[in-house]
């Protein structure tokens, strides 16, 4: 069985951020809450190889963001729903589980867009984003209350602070906006090469020999 603390994270329990819209202690200039973070290849951690990473909080303490185009093949929002007694319906079905990083992969979180919104529970990344870790919105999903668009995550990737900076600047990272075209597109296999259009980077340009994250 996939290891499941069930979705009752308190949104400040990982301390790297405040209930504020996305604001924090970082410069409007290096704040990169609501960004998405692009690999570069060579980077050498196959964990991220080719990841697209939105990031849900990013502040002086460190940063907190969830791959979005690493679906679990075998592991479907039903089973989940199981595991939590939840009733099933046909708005769960189908609804893959993604891979959101390598800390902690037993904690659930759900990137959604902001047309859904739990009181004291929805972290509001932007006017474009919001993440709840609640099991309500898996409820709301399955009675067809839920968000419009959602990706279902378990794990969340994680830096200290100063460690993501660091890691851009040895090329590890390129930095674009983030779109819900690209962060909730169906097909997964290519939002790493969708992300990399928006910065008008053509994949076969990169260099493998300047990651080194």
């Amino acid at each position: 069985m996939w290891p499941w603390v069930c979705l009752l994270v308190p949104l400040n329990s990982l301390g790297l951020w405040r209930h504020d819209h996305g604001m924090n202690d970082a410069s409007e200039s290096t704040d990169l809450t609501g960004k998405l973070l692009i690999a570069m290849p060579g980077m050498g951690d196959p964990r991220f190889d080719q990841s697209v990473i939105f990031l849900c909080a990013h502040s002086a303490d460190g940063a907190m963001g969830l791959i979005v185009n690493k679906p679990v093949p075998d592991l479907k929002m039903d089973d989940l729903l199981d595991q939590l007694e939840i009733t099933k319906s046909s708005g769960s079905q189908g609804i893959y589980a993604h891979f959101g990083g390598p800390v902690e992969r037993g904690r659930g979180f759900v990137l959604h867009s902001t047309d859904y919104d739990a009181s004291g529970a929805t972290m509001r990344v932007n006017t474009a984003f919001g993440m709840t870790a609640t099991r309500d919105i898996l409820a709301a999903i399955t009675d067809g209350k839920g968000p419009a668009v959602c990706l279902l995550m378990l794990g969340y990737a994680g830096w200290g602070p100063g460690q993501l900076e660091q890691e851009i600047v040895q090329n590890g990272w390129l930095v674009s906006d983030a779109t819900s075209e690209v962060v909730f597109a169906p097909d997964t296999t290519t939002k790493w090469q969708a992300a990399l259009k928006t910065l008008g980077v053509d994949p076969i340009s990169l260099s493998a020999a300047g990651g080194r994250a």
